[in-house]
């Protein structure tokens, strides 16, 4: 393909989906942020922000209609969400469905909207943002089961979409140290959970970028409904 490409990441206002729309950036896409909060700098004059509470589903609807009428998307990262902290007595209804929102909702409305401009083009990238969370963690029940739900949708559309020469894979990060991931963890539980990881450091929002960027190029057309955990082998330690 010759022509400009362009990306959308979800919750790309800071943190990972930050790191990943730089690196978008950095290979000449189009990059649309839908987040509620507005990004942290002007990343360029290719960066277009939509501010949606992703929550809400006719906000999102209308978000994504507005995207429709001028862009035609060739790759969507499914990045946002939030750990909604809680152990399984004490989740609520509202958790519940901000999981849902943001980690089902949201990628199944995106998809419905783009996919038909990706079969005809006979080219498209998806890329869920999984988490490490989803072989089990403490006090993350909706977090680990929401994120889990994007496995189901990466194996099933990719079969679905195979065909039509789009690719559908996940990533799972490990304990990345962003401000959210400090803010839901207590030091000492940031501590710890950096020890599982083989390498020996946390995970950086560039280190999921790069594996994102993997995923979407359109070289790697023979790499589909693949969960990719990016985790500094965190994945093999279980006992979180």
């Amino acid at each position: 393909m010759t022509r400009k490409f362009t990306t959308i990441v979800t919750g790309a206002s800071n943190g990972i989906g930050e790191g990943i729309a730089r690196h978008f950036l950095d290979r000449g896409d189009t990059v649309i942020n839908l987040d509620i909060l507005p990004p942290q700098q002007a990343l360029d004059a290719r960066y277009i922000y939509l501010k949606v509470d992703l929550a809400d589903a006719a906000a999102t609807e209308a978000a994504v209609a507005q995207i429709a009428r001028g862009h035609a998307v060739d790759c969507i990262v499914n990045n946002a969400g939030f750990p909604t902290p809680g152990f399984l007595e004490e989740v609520t209804g509202a958790q519940l469905d901000l999981g849902v929102n943001l980690s089902i909702r949201t990628p199944l409305l995106l998809a419905q909207a783009f996919v038909p401009g990706m079969k005809a083009r006979k080219f498209g990238r998806i890329v869920n943002i999984s988490s490490r969370a989803i072989l089990g963690k403490k006090a993350r029940t909706v977090y680990s089961a929401t994120k889990a739900a994007m496995v189901g949708f990466t194996r099933t559309w990719a079969m679905e979409l195979g065909p039509h020469g789009i690719t559908v894979n996940a990533i799972s990060p490990g304990p990345v140290l962003t401000e959210l991931f400090k803010k839901n963890n207590p030091p000492e539980v940031a501590a710890k959970l950096v020890e599982h990881a083989i390498v020996g450091r946390a995970g950086t929002p560039d280190d999921i970028a790069r594996a994102v960027l993997f995923l979407a190029d359109p070289a790697n057309g023979y790499i589909t409904g693949q969960v990719l955990h990016v985790c500094g082998g965190s994945s093999l330690t279980l006992n979180w």
